[in-house]
């Protein structure tokens, strides 16, 4: 389990051993619902401007993916997640919460749909990013020889993801799940994204 250092009077609370001054001020704590612009616009701009303490973080592990979440507030959660090859995700939505990635290092593949939509496929190479709003499912997996690393946001952040045995059970619809955690829990240990 990894702690916290906490701030900002508990509105934002920044992983201890990220040294990323400025990260911070990319994390008002008055904005309690971000949108899929505004959180692919964070994770880029994480993922570019704080490559070095990024990079001192992050881990790769097997058989289970590493992550780390790197911030929260009460508006949004900021992850860093590895991927050995072959490490992927299961199909899942993310329960209601808007969300973004953008790939750190290597490439990744990504398989989503829309509800009554077409599966679709994607391949991310470092330094893409993407927004999507609640409605989305995918599975992203590292299907390269090589290892990577992806920047993620939630927001509302510790809604739950839910998952499909395959992308073609998504419901025509994907109602919003309640958070998995209050945000006083959220600021005590970390969970899954």
């Amino acid at each position: 389990m990894t702690t916290f250092a906490e701030t900002s009077a508990s509105e934002l609370v920044l992983h201890p051993e990220l040294h990323a001054p400025g990260l911070a001020a990319l994390l008002p704590a008055d904005r309690l619902l971000w949108d899929p612009r505004q959180l692919r616009d964070l994770t880029s701009t994480v993922a570019t401007e704080f490559a070095e303490p990024l990079g001192e973080l992050l881990r790769y592990e097997s058989p289970q993916r590493w992550w780390a979440r790197l911030a929260v507030t009460q508006g949004v959660e900021l992850w860093l997640l590895s991927w050995l090859p072959g490490q992927h995700t299961e199909p899942h939505d993310h329960g209601g919460a808007a969300g973004s990635f953008t790939v750190f290092s290597g490439r990744l593949h990504e398989q989503y749909r829309y509800p009554g939509r077409l599966i679709r496929d994607a391949d991310h190479a470092a330094g893409a990013a993407l927004g999507f709003d609640a409605g989305r499912a995918h599975q992203v997996r590292n299907t390269s020889d090589a290892p990577a690393a992806s920047v993620h946001a939630y927001s509302p952040p510790a809604v739950p993801t839910r998952e499909y045995g395959s992308l073609r059970e998504l419901p025509a619809e994907i109602p919003p799940l309640p958070p998995r955690q209050s945000f006083a829990q959220v600021l005590a240990d970390t969970v899954e994204p």
